[in-house]
């Protein structure tokens, strides 16, 4: 327990400089006059490392351990916000987005190493076989990570309007270095190391139902941030005319409810599945319902129907099924992988996530400059569909534990 509070706290302080950058960044170029698709190329390299980073991530994890990776992650977060804070309003556009792409990309490699060691801790520390205990966890986990990520969109709009933006990224660059040092002294060094030497065989994943699960969640992330990144923020900023703040505030609130949910995703999951854990029927069922909420959303707003309302109403809907989607997500590629391969594993699954949020950030720009929202909504939709694809060969039993057999009331 101790050591997976001091690897929760690490993970909820990098969220929270996480989220609160993407806010400094999106909203300060945007207040520059830069393009949707300039926005969008910002993040790009975000997105793009992240599918390197989560591959080869999970090769040196499993062979020097999770400590280091997540420490090394917190540090290479800092030494990100203090290379974006050296941005000068001077240079020209080209030359802006060249530097900040890079500076991002070093932010993306520092998010997936974090993200992978965090959650790849968690199967390490949860006994073997207690699959409602790692459910249970992983949710917690996962869920209030989101919820603090929302709190970073607001964060970074606050710290944005007081602080400016370089102070705003040098106030958040001390704090993760001096998280990443507290990790260094507190956390055991062989944390997630495997005893047998890992190899680059490894990276790629043998396992059927991972390999699965990978490519379902790379349509998963990317129905998410197809609208997300570039689309829905700069339309409340242009079209309904937000400041800044309420800009930030409807995205904050929006992930904060969406961890909130995922959080809770063990209740309501074992309400529908009898106390069992979750399968791939789970997520199928779950993907088409997103699928359904979103081409509802996009008929809607075709229809001539107020944008705030369908807007704020019809994406809360979307993040609470989008919540218990990654919540299941998230539980089967740990029930999946086996002990000594899991950060391995992990890091695959990471891999392919965030080859779906590259997709999703790069269509978010190019959508919505040349048709509007609309057709990021529809691009959302068919991600979706696609999710619930591939999710008809999830395996349909793979646990023997139900959640009631591993207690997971008693734990409470």
């Amino acid at each position: 327990m101790r050591n997976y509070a001091l690897v929760t706290a690490a993970y909820w302080a990098f969220t929270l400089t996480d989220g609160a950058l993407r806010m400094v960044v999106l909203l300060h170029f945007h207040a520059l006059g830069y393009s949707p698709v300039q926005l969008a190329f910002l993040f790009l390299f975000y997105e793009l490392f992240g599918v390197v980073t989560n591959l080869l991530g999970g090769f040196a994890a499993a062979r020097f351990g999770l400590k280091r990776t997540l420490t090394f992650g917190l540090w290479l977060q800092a030494v990100a916000l203090v290379a974006l804070a050296l941005v000068q309003p001077g240079w020209a556009a080209a030359t802006s987005v060249a530097y900040v792409m890079g500076a991002q990309a070093l932010s993306g490699i520092a998010k997936d190493l974090t993200k992978m060691s965090a959650k790849s801790s968690v199967k390490v520390l949860v006994p073997a076989g207690a699959s409602a205990a790692l459910f249970k966890w992983v949710a917690v986990l996962t869920g209030s990570k989101n919820a603090l990520k929302g709190a970073g969109f607001f964060l970074g709009g606050l710290l944005l309007a007081l602080l400016s933006f370089q102070g705003a990224l040098f106030a958040m660059a001390a704090v993760v270095a001096l998280v990443g040092a507290g990790i260094q002294l507190s956390v055991p060094s062989d944390l997630g190391r495997t005893q047998a030497k890992a190899t680059c065989k490894g990276l790629l994943s043998k396992n059927r139902a991972v390999n699965v699960l990978s490519a379902a969640r790379c349509f998963l992330g990317g129905a998410r941030d197809v609208w997300f990144v570039v689309g829905v923020p700069v339309f409340l900023s242009d079209t309904l005319k937000w400041s800044f703040a309420g800009v930030g505030a409807f995205l904050a609130l929006w992930v904060i409810g969406y961890g909130a949910i995922q959080s809770l995703a063990p209740l309501v999951i074992r309400a529908w599945t009898r106390g069992g854990a979750p399968e791939g029927r789970s997520a199928l069922v779950l993907a088409l319902l997103l699928a359904a909420v979103m081409a509802a959303v996009a008929l809607t707003l075709q229809q001539g129907a107020s944008p705030r309302v369908v807007l704020v109403g019809g994406l809360g809907v979307f993040g609470a099924i989008f919540a218990l989607n990654s919540a299941v997500h998230s539980y089967l590629i740990l029930a999946y992988s086996e002990g000594d391969k899991v950060a391995m594993n992990v890091g695959f699954y990471y891999m392919a996530n965030a080859a779906g949020r590259l997709m999703g950030t790069l269509l978010s720009g190019l959508l919505f400059q040349q048709l509007g929202l609309a057709a990021c909504l529809w691009a959302s939709f068919a991600f979706a569909l696609a999710t619930a694809g591939l999710s008809l060969a999830l395996p349909r039993k793979h646990l023997t534990l139900s959640l009631a057999e591993a207690g997971a009331d008693g734990g409470d």
